[in-house]
């Protein structure tokens, strides 16, 4: 029998949660808290995988299309690597997609995009990234102000534009696909985008690293990350998305969740909590 990956059924559309894997994350790449909070918190909430960033992509599914949302590191700097496997065990192949949204451009959400030897993976898909972040990846401006890591995952973004630049779309706030709207959530980068994808029966959001370690994080809303390009904005836009998250029950879907991908956000006296 085929392992049963995390779904959830919108009436006319399902939204499905396909691991690419892991990366390991320092917590000194963590500010606002110190080392030995992370670790009792992480200690509490997944003893065995305390520096273990979970990486996720969604599969949307609807008239007849298959849609995914990023596309994991794809073994990028050893990272994930496991997403185009986890797609074949729902009978998919990288040519059944139809569209790759992108919440945002760092590695270990387009890693997937291109092979080791960088040709297109998903050769027939039509490739939307949001105009901020594509204006972002493309000025030299910051490009040159950037460290070396920093120009190489530009770099790495450029190539993967150019690999699926015959079908690559620019896209703005609001309605993207039939059923699927992109909402600006920046701070993590210049164009970071979440997606809102409405069912007949039901609607869900797809929040992209509005969190990379959801327990910290989510406990502790003012912690920033060293991926952050504006860390001030981002806490800004996770407390937003936070708020309206929690009080409206909204279902959301997370990159970096863990293995069930899905969940629901309560707010606490301090802090929140992912259900």
């Amino acid at each position: 029998m085929k392992e049963k990956l995390p779904m959830r059924e919108l009436g006319d559309v399902s939204v499905t949660a396909i691991s690419d894997g892991y990366l390991e994350v320092g917590f000194d790449l963590l500010a606002n808290i110190d080392d030995t909070e992370c670790k009792t918190i992480q200690q509490k909430a997944c003893p065995n995988k305390l520096n273990s960033v979970h990486i996720n992509a969604f599969l949307v599914r609807q008239q007849g299309k298959n849609i995914l949302i990023d596309s994991g590191a794809g073994g990028i700097k050893g990272w994930g690597g496991e997403l185009v496997n986890n797609l074949a065990k729902l009978n998919l192949k990288p040519t059944d997609i139809n569209a790759v949204l992108l919440t945002h451009t760092h590695p270990d959400h387009i890693g997937g995009l291109i092979t080791s030897d960088g040709q297109a993976v998903f050769s027939g898909a039509e490739l939307l990234i949001s105009h901020d972040e594509y204006n972002f990846i493309q000025d030299d401006k910051y490009f040159n102000s950037f460290n070396d890591r920093a120009k190489g995952n530009i770099i790495f973004a450029r190539n993967v534009f150019e690999q699926y630049k015959s079908h690559l779309q620019i896209i703005e706030q609001g309605e993207v696909l039939p059923g699927i709207d992109a909402i600006p959530m920046k701070g993590h980068t210049p164009g970071h985008t979440g997606y809102r994808i409405e069912g007949s029966n039901g609607s869900l959001l797809i929040w992209g690293d509005i969190v990379h370690f959801p327990h910290i994080q989510l406990l502790k809303p003012n912690v920033s990350i060293a991926f952050d390009y504006d860390p001030k904005l981002a806490i800004e836009t996770r407390l937003r998305v936070l708020d309206m998250v929690s009080s409206e029950h909204i279902l959301v879907g997370g990159m970096h969740f863990g293995n069930d991908g899905f969940g629901y956000i309560k707010k606490n006296q301090t802090g929140y909590a992912l259900l």
